[in-house]
């Protein structure tokens, strides 16, 4: 993960085929659909979609054949994220909204702001701003509350987003300066040059945030939505 997080994207390929080769010698079907996931995490990251599909797809169905419904949360996410990439929003949108159902179902509140934090995504991508918000506002809610930062940083950098789209940079700078700061404290290096560079693309500067200004409640509620651990 560290290699990952770095952006070492090829040694860390590297890494996980060969424990995907250890697993499948010894027939251990749940690492084996785990390791896929993450191949297919890196593949994508790569920016070789058929093949993480290929991957996401695979470990999807042993998590099936096995009967985890964690897993096959975690692959329908990844699945999505693809899908949004490709353009095939309606699935992605199905796909998304299936793992949000298993990650209530299984009570995995992480899980839960991992497939929010996409839907909000895909509604930036079709410019429904106000319901990406709304997603990455759960998202943030949870995320603070169970103290998963890389998803906090990614819900902050959705809103930021989102607050750009729709013309408000003051709003966008808060909340992008705030996921930049987290993302550099974990170590999320590819992600905090991105924000870097949409913060320079658009002259956000310090002086755009002005002193005592703060993020919308409506943004980010303190407390994770009652709705997050309800079963559907």
């Amino acid at each position: 993960m560290v290699q990952r997080l770095t952006g070492d994207y090829e040694a860390a390929t590297a890494s996980q085929q060969q424990s995907l080769e250890l697993f499948r010698n010894l027939g251990n079907l749940y690492m084996q659909a785990w390791i896929l996931c993450e191949l297919g995490l890196l593949q994508r990251l790569s920016g070789d979609y058929p093949a993480a599909a290929a991957s996401e797809q695979q470990a999807l169905e042993v998590f099936c054949d096995v009967g985890d419904r964690w897993g096959q949360g975690h692959a329908l996410n990844a699945l999505g994220l693809i899908q949004q990439l490709t353009g095939d929003y309606t699935a992605a949108a199905a796909s998304h909204q299936r793992a949000l159902w298993l990650f209530r179902d299984s009570d995995d509140p992480q899980g839960q702001a991992e497939a929010l934090n996409s839907l909000g995504e895909l509604a930036s991508r079709t410019s429904a701003t106000g319901h990406a918000r709304d997603h990455h506002g759960q998202a943030l809610a949870i995320a603070r509350h169970i103290g998963a930062p890389l998803d906090e940083a990614r819900a902050l950098d959705g809103i930021g987003h989102s607050h750009l789209h729709d013309g408000n940079p003051r709003q966008a700078a808060v909340h992008l300066r705030q996921a930049l700061t987290i993302y550099q404290r974990i170590g999320a290096h590819p992600a905090a040059r991105h924000v870097q560079q949409t913060l320079e693309q658009h002259r956000l500067t310090a002086s755009t945030v002005q002193p005592g200004t703060a993020p919308p409640s409506q943004d980010h509620p303190r407390q994770p939505p009652a709705a997050s651990s309800a079963h559907r």
